[in-house]
């Protein structure tokens, strides 16, 4: 008996010790690492944008367990020159709070980023969407066409994965209650841990940039807020996925895909080719590299964004 109230105890303490350290350390980030733009609130989501530039319209919409970081790493400014560009935290990402009992799922999201587009009234939409962000920037074209004109998507999630990758094993809790108890306990020591494990396997075969943690606000994937946003976002990702491969035949505008041949994330064959045979004129093009090209090839992207503007104004 004395040993289980010995034992409790200790949890209770090492427990208290790790909510601490996770509050203070989220603190310290968020001090280093402070909101980059203004805040919009729309329904479902307080959303965190960064607005820069003139011209035509771009918005950016980030991947899972990211923020507006992996675009203000220097694709922001490469477009920023005759763009007017429209970065985003998206909802629970980096500084943008999701509304409580506001979903998690791709169609959700997408409503959220309708609403951003028509409170900051834009014009019609050039979507470039990352990773999850593709599959976003699909779900806001099916939703609402109205205001999007194409989509220049890098390394997208277009179809439902055949496993989860081993960068995200860690964010597969879908109890609300589980991720908030490893958030606040567990997720940061094995976020230190394994950081640089994960990121090489992320960034592959590319090196990851030294600056990263700053300049790209990798630090901020330290924040319980960033770790139970991603694991909502994933356990909700192949809830819409079916219907939207479905109805992809039937979407009309330009779409463009750039994909890394090296991608250890999302297969290129299995994502990228496959929308363009469900998707008709799709433009595919594949170049040597891996996930995180806003981070690693930022010049590239914003060629890639500037081709498919040209395709948008042609059609």
């Amino acid at each position: 008996m004395n040993f289980l109230f010995i034992l409790i105890f200790l949890t209770l303490v090492i427990a208290a010790f790790l909510v601490v350290f996770t509050q203070r350390t989220a603190r310290r980030v968020e001090a280093v690492l402070p909101p980059l733009g203004q805040f919009v609130d729309v329904p479902g989501a307080r959303m965190h944008v960064v607005d820069q530039g003139r011209g035509p319209t771009v918005l950016l919409i980030h991947g899972l367990a990211g923020q507006m970081g992996h675009f203000t790493y220097g694709l922001v400014d490469q477009l920023a020159s005759d763009c007017r560009v429209i970065a985003v935290d998206r909802p629970g990402s980096g500084y943008s709070v999701r509304t409580p009992g506001a979903g998690a799922n791709l169609n959700a999201q997408a409503d959220v980023m309708a609403a951003l587009i028509r409170e900051m009234k834009l014009e019609k939409v050039l979507v470039v969407g990352h990773s999850l962000g593709g599959a976003v920037a699909l779900a806001l074209a099916q939703r609402h066409p109205e205001l999007v004109c194409g989509l220049a998507l890098l390394a997208p999630l277009t179809h439902a994965p055949k496993k989860v990758s081993p960068a995200f094993k860690g964010l597969m809790f879908t109890r609300n209650w589980s991720q908030q108890l490893v958030a606040w306990t567990l997720a940061l020591p094995l976020t230190i841990s394994k950081s640089q494990q994960i990121l090489a396997f992320a960034f592959g075969p590319e090196a990851v940039p030294a600056d990263y943690a700053l300049r790209g606000g990798g630090l901020l994937s330290a924040r319980p807020s960033q770790f139970i946003a991603a694991c909502q976002d994933l356990a909700a990702v192949e809830q819409d996925l079916p219907g939207m491969e479905a109805a992809y035949a039937r979407m009309r505008l330009p779409v463009s895909v750039l994909y890394g041949r090296g991608d250890r994330i999302l297969n290129p064959s299995e994502q990228g080719q496959a929308l363009v045979n469900a998707l008709p004129g799709v433009q595919l093009t594949l170049i040597e590299g891996g996930h995180m090209l806003p981070v690693t090839l930022p010049h590239l992207c914003a060629d890639f964004v500037r081709a498919t503007l040209k395709r948008v104004h042609n059609a």
